[in-house]
């Protein structure tokens, strides 16, 4: 037993609904598997725009067991109609974080031709089949219910749909109500977008999901409602097919592994953030961060060129690695990471470049992290992107908008290609000591994913916090050549980097994305802790 005062385990998540379902599948003799995916499925009820069956994502999991540490990826692959070059012509600017591009049309950020595959359907299916205890019919049920009855809807809910147009986006509330499908759902009889506390149901959602419990998946990937999304975008201009559907499928591999300072790390593989966490990981082994003294302007300064390092090399050699060959083991080499601390420590600074920059990218995506008191764990990061506004008609879930992602341009490893996945951050990971669990964490937040989860494992691997205070730290974020600082950075730090040469922009908000949420294991017991800037919950049972 890892913890005497929990008898099945503990659960943080974004979203309290989703967590006390989880909690109620743990005391129906689910394992962590089935309560992290009954938890996402409630996610995609209650968080209709940040994730969805739409979606995309990666697991990893260690089972103590057997079969040990496991990976499903289930990123979204571009359709396969689409061409190199499609976008060539309608290039506008390149997002300051090297996270996508603004085109002319906004077509690869709204509406129809915005989406890649739909794979989280088919992933929790999958991890259900070969690791869970229940059926994906059973878990729907509570989804259903939450779709019939309705949810209150939460402030981090309605604040997305409020957020103004940034990185020359669309303001959100422009997608939210644009479509005639999304209307119906989210605004009020007099036309007006529901708010805080007001009931949100979508019997349409609820239909859909009852038709795949008792049909199963099929039903979504070949069968009637296939039918239906395969006619909708043909309707309307869309890229996916039947073909696509068809075609999509889910990878389970070993983990991407890492060591930092004695810690066993193991992440998602590319086109995952893993890659870019263990890289940073790497390059901060070279120094005694706590001699530094935490979020001090030499400890920020640190933090962030091993930020830009990862940023610059994700930029140029971090894509799908069926159509490209990935450098894993040089980018996440221990002489390598050498090479860059002696940069840092030299006083250089890294450059990022950014093509005709002015922007932050989109924060829209949800987690899980879950661990029993059998010591097994599941850290789950699922997403629509930003979201593409589109439902179709009867349907009542929302596509994801990935294909924002990728690189226009022809010839670079973001470049747009038939059935290929692009670069996402998402880094959901587990952490040992000794062969035993230590850390279990992950987030939503688009680039901003990483350095949030780099700065949690800092806070509980080099200062000993709990999780607690490890995802409630005031934190940083550096993807560009400007540091973004919340308000709870001081103010005199802030003046001492900028008096070492670093732009900085400082948030109004004390707490912002991502949404790091983490589970820590110390001295046999369990402690969790939830971000701050959302409306989660961490709770043990």
């Amino acid at each position: 037993m890892l913890n005497k005062k929990f008898k099945y385990g503990i659960i943080s998540a974004p979203q309290p609904e989703a967590v006390e379902v989880g909690l109620e599948i743990f005391e129906k003799g689910g394992n962590v598997v089935d309560v992290a995916i009954a938890t996402a499925l409630i996610q995609t009820v209650v968080d209709p725009q940040m994730c969805g069956i739409a979606g995309f994502g990666s697991l990893q999991m260690y089972l103590n067991d057997k079969r040990g540490h496991q990976a499903i990826d289930f990123y979204g692959r571009a359709p396969l109609s689409v061409k190199e070059d499609m976008w060539l012509d309608l290039i506008k600017k390149e997002c300051d974080d090297g996270f996508g591009f603004v085109l002319e049309g906004r077509v690869n950020e709204f509406g129809y031709q915005c989406m890649t595959t739909p794979m989280t359907l088919k992933a929790f299916d999958f991890a259900l089949k070969k690791y869970g205890n229940f059926t994906l019919s059973q878990l729907l049920d509570p989804a259903i219910k939450y779709c019939n009855e309705g949810f209150s809807i939460r402030p981090k809910v309605h604040a997305f749909w409020m957020q103004p147009a940034q990185a020359g986006r669309m303001a959100r509330v422009s997608v939210v109500n644009h479509f005639p499908e999304a209307k119906k759902i989210y605004l009020d009889k007099d036309g007006n977008l529901l708010k805080v506390g007001d009931l949100l149901k979508n019997p349409d959602m609820g239909k859909t999901y009852k038709k795949i419990a008792e049909e199963g998946i099929e039903v979504f990937y070949e069968g009637s409602i296939a039918n239906k999304i395969c006619q909708d975008m043909k309707k309307n201009g869309g890229l996916i097919t039947k073909d696509d559907l068809q075609s999509c499928e889910i990878e389970e591999n070993s983990p991407l592994e890492g060591i930092y300072k004695g810690f066993d790390i193991f992440t998602n593989r590319p086109p995952g953030g893993g890659i870019m966490l263990i890289q940073m990981l790497n390059i901060l082994e070279n120094f005694d961060l706590a001699s530094l003294g935490h979020n001090s302007a030499k400890y920020i300064s640190v933090v962030s060129e091993a930020m830009k390092y990862a940023t610059i090399d994700k930029d140029k050699k971090v894509g799908d690695p069926k159509f490209i060959d990935v450098p894993v083991e040089e980018l996440i080499s221990k002489k390598y990471a050498k090479k860059l601390s002696d940069l840092i420590k030299s006083g250089e600074k890294a450059n990022v470049a950014r093509f005709d920059s002015s922007s932050i990218e989109s924060k829209d995506t949800t987690h899980v992290s879950v661990v029993d008191t059998k010591g097994n764990a599941v850290s789950l990061t699922h997403s629509l992107g930003s979201s593409s506004g589109v439902i179709t008609e009867g349907l009542g879930f929302m596509y994801n908008n990935c294909m924002m992602v990728f690189d226009p341009r022809p010839g670079n490893v973001g470049s747009l290609a038939p059935g290929k996945t692009r670069f996402t951050s998402m880094c959901p990971t587990i952490i040992k000591n000794a062969d035993k669990l230590k850390l279990i964490v992950g987030a939503p937040g688009g680039t901003t994913i990483t350095m949030g989860v780099l700065q949690t494992i800092l806070n509980v691997l080099d200062f000993g916090m709990s999780a607690s205070d490890a995802v409630s730290a005031p934190r940083f974020i550096t993807t560009s050549n400007t540091i973004e600082l919340t308000n709870r950075i001081l103010r005199k730090t802030e003046k001492s980097l900028q008096n070492l040469g670093y732009p900085t922009v400082r948030y109004a908000v004390s707490y912002a994305t991502p949404l790091v949420h983490a589970i820590r294991v110390s001295n046999g017991d369990l402690d969790a802790g939830a971000d701050p800037a959302g409306d989660g919950l961490a709770l043990g049972i």
